[in-house]
């Protein structure tokens, strides 16, 4: 097969010639308009579609360049690659969705590290001097693109509970951090002065310190931060891919990888603007690793009120108006489509329901508006922190499924507080409050939840599934 097609001609495009970036330009347009697209429910599957075929353009054009070889090799990685794709795609459940981003993502920086590390070994092998506006993006991809691959390893370990998800910090970690920046500039300035014979020893060097940069930065981050920090690491893989275009002179990548760093940056800035944090605080706080108050009966017991799923139903049976809030417990116990059972139960009764979405409810940018988007929740029916909160006074009754630090009033009542200040889905003004939880648990915060113990407030513990299926019998029967 490899002797096969390496007859293939392939000296079809010229680079940097007008079909090429003609090409190039109708792909990186596919991109824009899939982006675009992809912002709203009803067009992002379609919006996806194009930019997919946005990149199939862009890789076909690739292909035909002229120069390119190793066919077999090409082959070979295009079939690994698509079967990966397809199995993970039919295989990997939307609760899971979090860590396959992760996961993407870090594939993509580690491809870029890989071809930076390629272009270097290619230089030495010529011992050929480097220009440098082609060798400082190369550097630049290499290092963003290394730490990118080994964070987004991180995260998706501790999404996946192979590694506690609370923060991990070594003794001196900010001083090892530093020194390891150090190091990597260090390795990179005696890379571009020895321009010509650069040391190979040196660069794979700055590709191992990045690596444990990468590590590093990403352990002692909590389990709560990890949407703003896959957002952020997005954002890397751009900037590394958009370097390597510049490196490469490929305006297709230049493009992709400054649609991918900005739009990450933005949702990063985002994200922590609504946890009332900036991305430092993120990065360097440690934020969930002080011990949860109330926890273990360390702290004075509070009492709360405890009912069934029947006393539920009653509760939202004879309700005119519900908003249903939902957590990262509505995703590890994949209860959307039980709760949307209650909610065609509620809105045969002609009550208004909708849902009330935080920014970073969940482990990943919109992961609620996917998980009620499977279970056909109708878009208009998903109501954003800022449009909802005004509306909580007038609700009558708000079902916590799985959410905690995103409605603890404590952000607005205790300035002492971890997430004092953070803005909050503010459900304590509801006439009535029914938190679906297994237990008194605090959340990755690691701190107590003043919701709970509200007078408003009743608590029905159970798994979040059964406890919606369960409320959504209990309507039924009344």
């Amino acid at each position: 097969m490899t002797a096969v097609l390496s007859q293939i001609p392939y000296s079809v495009l010229k680079p940097g010639g007008d079909a090429a970036t003609a090409l190039y330009i109708v792909a990186f347009s596919l991109f824009i308009i899939g982006v675009k697209r992809g912002t709203h429910p009803r067009t992002a599957k379609h919006g996806n579609m194009i930019a997919a075929l946005g990149m199939a353009i862009a890789v076909l054009t690739t292909l035909l360049l002229d120069g390119i070889g190793n066919w077999g090799l090409i082959a070979l990685g295009l079939g690994i690659g698509t079967a990966i794709g397809v199995i993970a795609s039919i295989r990997v459940q939307m609760t899971e969705m979090p860590q396959m981003v992760a996961l993407y993502n870090g594939v993509g920086g580690g491809a870029v590290a890989l071809i930076a590390w390629s272009e270097i070994r290619h230089g030495i092998s010529l011992g050929e001097t480097i220009s440098l506006e082609v060798l400082i993006p190369t550097l630049f991809a290499a290092v963003v693109g290394s730490v990118s691959f080994w964070g987004s390893n991180i995260a998706f370990a501790k999404l996946q509970d192979l590694i506690p998800t609370k923060p991990l910090a070594v003794p001196g970690q900010q001083v090892i951090n530093a020194l390891l920046v150090g190091a990597i500039l260090a390795g990179c300035v005696d890379i571009v002065v020895n321009n010509g014979s650069p040391s190979q020893a040196v660069f794979i060097g700055v590709l191992i310190a990045a690596a444990l940069l990468g590590n590093l930065v990403v352990l002692p981050i909590g389990g709560a931060d990890m949407p703003v920090v896959i957002s952020l690491l997005n954002a890397f893989t751009g900037l590394s891919a958009a370097a390597a275009g510049f490196a490469l002179d490929n305006v297709v990548l230049i493009v992709a990888g400054t649609l991918v760093g900005s739009s990450g940056t933005i949702l990063t800035m985002e994200m922590a603007t609504a946890m009332n944090r900036s991305v430092a605080n993120v990065l360097f706080a440690g934020f969930g690793g002080a011990p949860a108050a109330g926890a273990g009966g360390a702290t004075e017991q509070r009492p709360y009120v405890s009912i069934s799923a029947q006393d539920a139903a009653i509760k939202l049976a004879y309700a005119d108006s519900v908003v249903i809030v939902p957590g990262y417990g509505l995703a590890v116990a994949q209860a959307q489509h039980a709760i949307k059972e209650v909610a065609n139960e509620l809105e045969k009764r002609g009550i208004s329901v909708s849902y009330a979405i935080h920014p970073v409810a969940g482990r990943m940018p919109g992961h609620m508006n996917v998980l009620l988007a499977e279970a056909d929740v109708p878009y208009e029916q998903l109501k954003e922190m800022d449009e909802i909160n005004p509306e909580m006074p007038r609700t009558d009754v708000a079902v916590v499924i799985g959410a905690n630090d995103v409605t603890n009033p404590a952000a607005k009542n205790d300035p002492d507080s971890p997430i004092a200040g953070m803005p909050i889905i503010e459900v304590d003004q509801a006439q009535q409050v029914i938190v679906i939880k297994r237990s008194m648990s605090p959340g990755f915060a690691g701190i107590d939840n003043d919701l709970f113990y509200e007078p408003n407030t009743s608590m029905l513990f159970d798994d979040a599934k059964k406890a919606a299926a369960d409320i959504a019998a209990e309507i039924q029967q009344l």
